[in-house]
């Protein structure tokens, strides 16, 4: 079977570094992807730099089958995502005819004058493809294999409702959780042969506090749903024998 695809986010944004503002996209494009069956296997978070953003875009690009970032899209002087993607394929960025007809479409329904800083939202790269934003009408673009979204979490998600339709769909990850009521070094070794005899399923191992006590919460993943509940059976057996 052909491993599955497996995707980056690349987050910018000097305000996500410096604390400023916390971060609400990482989780919600690695659910998004997790439910079509795209692994994201990495997140890179670098600040508003020219030379930090091409050389994340350039690499991540290369090593993984997808790209998503986030933020640096707007209209400030430091909104510098579209030109530094531009940069990293080695394209010209210009205003994007389609994006410009759109913005300024919304913008004339809402009594909004166009000025020069509002139409930077309509450049993209030569060569790149719109995505649309229901939101505020500012569009994403996708370049190659890298998706371009806003940094506004009700706008990336949006976009994303359009960037999946863009996407191959592989098999969901598939998962199951168990919750111990034990500490997690009394479930450590029986989570360790279970995993050992089952390398189709990926056994994550999560301690918390319940509010009384340490206690850990054992989540069982796997494309494959019969190894997944061969592996839940095992499982179980194996904290009951511990």
């Amino acid at each position: 079977m052909a491993e599955p695809p497996n995707a980056a986010a690349l987050i910018i944004g000097d305000e996500i570094l410096s604390g400023r503002t916390k971060d609400k996209n990482i989780g919600f494009i690695a659910d998004t992807l997790s439910d079509i069956g795209i692994d994201l296997a990495e997140v890179r978070i670098v600040g508003d730099n020219e030379a930090a953003i091409v050389e994340a875009v350039q690499a991540l690009s290369q090593a993984y089958d997808f790209v998503l970032t986030s933020g640096g899209i707007g209209p400030t002087h430091d909104d510098i995502t579209a030109d530094c993607v531009a940069k990293a394929f080695g394209v010209p960025i210009g205003v994007n005819p389609e994006a410009a007809e759109m913005l300024l479409s919304f913008w004339k329904g809402r009594g909004i004058e166009p000025n020069e800083s509002r139409m930077r939202m309509a450049r993209t790269p030569e060569g790149a493809t719109l995505i649309p934003n229901s939101v505020s009408m500012a569009p994403g673009f996708r370049i190659a294999n890298v998706f371009v979204m806003a940094g506004v979490p009700t706008i990336l998600q949006a976009m994303m409702d359009e960037v999946v339709k863009m996407l191959p769909a592989a098999r969901p990850v598939l998962s199951e959780t168990i919750e111990t009521h034990r500490a997690e070094g009394d479930v450590a070794a029986p989570a360790r042969a279970v995993q050992e005899a089952h390398p189709k399923v990926r056994i994550g191992s999560y301690p918390y506090h319940d509010g009384e006590r340490f206690t850990t919460r054992l989540v069982l993943r796997s494309r494959d749903a019969d190894a997944l509940a061969v592996a839940r059976a095992a499982m179980d057996q194996a904290l009951k024998s511990a």
